[in-house]
């Protein structure tokens, strides 16, 4: 903030002015009008009472994302990186080639022993014979439903898409957990507490509450990208969190006609690393560069063929 003097007529006018870029980088100020003539030790005292009232509407014009805040600036910087995606619509074949991948790396991701080049035999048998290949076929019959849903996001949509992964595979399919859990890394320390069950139905409300409030704020990218890790801060299923949390990162993007993302296997290690900025950092960046990249291969692994 800065003191800013304005000289109408033989009197000087005083203001304290906050600035900052807004969209299209235009400088925006906030003044708050102090008095005319004033000295430096009336200055000194009405500049503090004005600090406190323009901190006021700063923080008013935040938008809290769950555990931390965004300002405007902020949302729109993060917005800005939304047209690094290109809108492309997929045919037959394309989503056909996009299941088959994304269904064997967000599987592998968790651990599956099923191979890449298994995936398509198994969509193509009449029924799994153990539970990698439930959950092979489960998570296709997932990709599906969300590419042709109409509904909006809600516990109900969570559920159903849990149930539809592990049907067969799973005890707790299509149910919110009831126990703890956490990720524990290779020399057992936890990486990641999930909500404590006696807070999960307060987080999973205010999950879906945040999302109906605040949707509108963000560009499709930028929206999936915050529910995808919250989704997965709050970890609500004893297990599957991680490919139903991939699924709604998708189900965003397709509700806004923007084309799905298939996170690689490969690059587990970044996908593991964004989501901890997130956590523990208050990083949404991290996440949306490593989306753009992954969409980029996405199209590369679709044949390029509409770049």
């Amino acid at each position: 903030m800065f003191l800013e003097k304005r000289k109408v007529g033989k009197s000087i006018k005083h203001y304290l002015v906050y600035s900052y870029r807004g969209e299209d980088n235009e400088v925006i100020k906030i003044r708050r009008f102090l008095g005319t003539n004033l000295s430096e030790k009336e200055l000194e005292k009405l500049r503090k009472r004005a600090e406190e009232i323009i901190n006021q509407r700063i923080e008013d014009m935040r938008t809290n994302v769950f555990d931390f805040s965004l300002s405007d600036k902020e949302i729109q910087a993060l917005n800005r990186l939304n047209d690094k995606i290109k809108i492309i619509h997929f045919d037959d074949r394309e989503w056909q080639q996009f299941t088959e991948e994304f269904v064997y790396n967000t599987n592998a991701i968790e651990g599956s022993n099923v191979l890449e080049k298994e995936v398509p035999l198994i969509l193509k048998k009449k029924k799994a014979i153990n539970n990698d290949e439930i959950e092979t076929k489960g998570l296709a019959n997932a990709v599906e439903y969300i590419r042709k849903t109409k509904e909006n996001l809600s516990l109900k949509l969570m559920l159903k898409l849990h149930k539809l992964c592990f049907t067969g595979s799973k005890s707790s399919a299509g149910e919110f957990r009831d126990v703890e859990v956490g990720i524990f890394d290779s020399s057992g320390r936890i990486i990641h507490q999930g909500t404590l069950v006696k807070d999960l139905d307060k987080e999973l409300t205010g999950f879906i509450d945040w999302y109906k409030k605040n949707k509108n704020k963000f560009k499709p990218l930028v929206l999936a990208a915050i529910i995808h890790n919250q989704f997965e801060n709050i970890h609500p299923f004893q297990d599957g969190n991680g490919r139903v949390g991939r699924l709604l990162l998708n189900f965003i993007l397709l509700k806004n006609n923007y084309p799905p993302i298939n996170i690689l296997l490969e690059d587990r290690g970044e996908y593991y690393y964004t989501l901890q900025e997130y956590e523990h950092n208050d990083k949404l960046r991290p996440t949306l560069e490593f989306l753009i990249k992954q969409y980029k291969k996405t199209l590369r692994a679709l044949g390029d063929h509409k770049k």
